[in-house]
């Protein structure tokens, strides 16, 4: 058996469903030989096995197991089927940043600095593995499939939401390592508190106190999961929010800069003049409708 690796698709944007196909091999039947497909290919065997080869790799897919093909490599048929064997094969394209890694050492992270109105999150599963709810799986790729002799129009949005529940189903958090996954935790609870608090004047120590963690630690975390410190992030996010009272209210500068956690106006300005590139009247001036 390979080694195992773990596939990190870093959202948004979200991954597009394609098509879904049944396929069923008899003895002597193998799957095909293809290069640089463009597409993932997700198997899904529910009877039989299928040996299958990616690059310098090789598995064996058994009833119950699933592998994820990637789109950037030669995928090959080890052997021909010993036995009957029927599996599921599902295309799916993804736009947004995703990564191939030792099981070992995967870790769950965003690609670049994200602004504070970002989704960091990432969904990450083995390449190869036996989903523990496969009867589920089962159910649903049955579904999806029911859905491929219909046209685009009228099955579209009910296709997406399938699939998005079978790359839930696919997500297996203990195929990331337990420091990632409390990274991710603590960095997702400080998002929150700065989200929520954002208005009050806040300190990394008093962030420290409210979190019940020491301060190095929290912005170790935020850097690992957001590629910034808590401050960075909270800096952010009180621009995007002046951002919105000047296009949606008429507060006053002086007002939006307290609403957002500057007692001080000029300060504000030029904090957000350094941000977004004009100062916050011009900015008013030039995009409130």
């Amino acid at each position: 058996m390979s080694e195992q690796s773990v596939i990190t698709l870093h959202m948004p944007p979200m991954p597009y469903y394609i098509t879904i196909g049944l396929t069923n091999f008899g003895p002597g039947d193998q799957h095909p030989n293809r290069r640089n497909l463009g597409i993932f290919d997700q198997l899904w065997v529910v009877k039989g096995a299928l040996f299958i080869g990616e690059d310098d790799r090789q598995w064996t897919v058994t009833e119950g197991q699933t592998l994820l093909l990637l789109p950037d490599r030669y995928h090959y048929s080890v052997r021909p089927c010993e036995s009957e064997t029927i599996f599921y094969w599902i295309h799916f394209e993804f736009k947004g940043t995703w990564s191939c890694e030792n099981a070992a050492h995967a870790v769950r992270t965003a690609p670049a600095v994200r602004q504070a109105w970002q989704n960091p999150y990432a969904v990450a599963f083995p390449q190869y593995f036996a989903p523990t709810d496969f009867v589920l799986a089962e159910s649903i790729l049955r579904k999806l499939s029911a859905y491929s002799g219909q046209s685009k129009a009228s099955s579209y949005m009910n296709e997406q939401r399938l699939f998005v529940e079978l790359l839930g189903l696919l997500e297996n958090r203990e195929a990331v390592s337990d420091s990632s996954a409390t990274a991710m935790k603590l960095a997702n609870k400080t998002e929150t508190f700065l989200r929520l608090h954002y208005q009050e004047d806040i300190t990394n120590r008093s962030l420290a106190e409210a979190l019940h963690f020491h301060p190095n630690y929290i912005v170790r975390c935020m850097k690992e999961i957001y590629r910034c410190s808590p401050m960075d992030y909270l800096h952010r996010y009180r621009m995007e929010q002046a951002k919105l009272l000047l296009l949606k209210t008429e507060q006053t500068i002086t007002q939006v800069a307290e609403a957002v956690g500057f007692p001080n106006a000029p300060y504000f300005s030029n904090c957000f003049k350094r941000y977004a590139g004009i100062s916050p009247l011009r900015f008013r001036n030039q995009y409130a409708q």
